[in-house]
């Protein structure tokens, strides 16, 4: 009866370390470098909705830079530390107040000031606000055109929807505290049309008003 020597027993082992040595553990250090730059650094988002018609259409890709108000650890919500705010007007992403979905919306006022809708016409601190980019309104919807007074509390966010007949945001979720902001998106990377797939070359890298 023949014996089975030691290295011969041992071989399968060293084949499968040396796999995993060579091949997985390269493949796993990329996924975590790249996971933490997308969750850090710089990533882009599907927008599947219209709640920012017509500045962003369903369909686009947006660039969202992560950066843009503070360094992140990866894969959290925690900040390392801040070096910026959001402003007035800005296009941010962030977790929903209410079960943590991702979101796009506009900035509409920051801590401190005092917001209100009348009509769906915007004041900040009793000064009706003009906007630099087109807003969408649909009369004759079920929305809420009228709006507050209420004040932004320290370190929240109001924010609203370019459609604004057609948009969840703060009007029904409340503020949106600034350490589930995950960074500010300022252009489109790409654009399929939802109904046919193909790319609108009209809409990419297109920035955002």
């Amino acid at each position: 009866m023949s014996k089975v020597r030691g290295s011969d027993r041992d071989r399968p082992v060293q084949r499968i370390r040396s796999f995993v040595r060579t091949q997985v553990a390269p493949l796993a250090l990329m996924l975590v470098i790249l996971g933490s730059f997308r969750s850090a650094v710089a990533d882009w988002n599907v927008v599947p909705s219209g709640s920012m018609n017509p500045t962003i259409v369903e369909g686009d890709r947006i660039f969202v830079n992560k950066l843009a108000y503070g360094l992140r650890v990866p894969f959290t919500t925690w900040y390392v530390t801040h070096w910026s705010a959001p402003e007035r007007g800005e296009v941010i992403v962030f977790g929903s107040p209410i079960d943590g979905t991702r979101l796009v919306k506009r900035v509409a006022a920051v801590p401190g000031e005092t917001v209100e809708l009348v009509n769906s016409q915007l004041f900040i601190n009793g000064l009706p606000v003009t906007w630099a980019h087109p807003i969408l309104l649909t009369p004759g919807t079920r929305s809420r055109p009228d709006f507050g007074p209420v004040t932004v509390p320290p370190g929240q966010y109001f924010v609203l929807g370019d459609n604004r007949d057609n948009s969840a945001d703060s009007r029904y979720f409340g503020f949106v505290p600034v350490n589930s902001i995950t960074g500010r998106s300022s252009s489109v990377v790409l654009s399929f049309d939802p109904a046919t797939h193909l790319p609108r070359w009209d809409r990419t890298m297109k920035a955002l008003p």
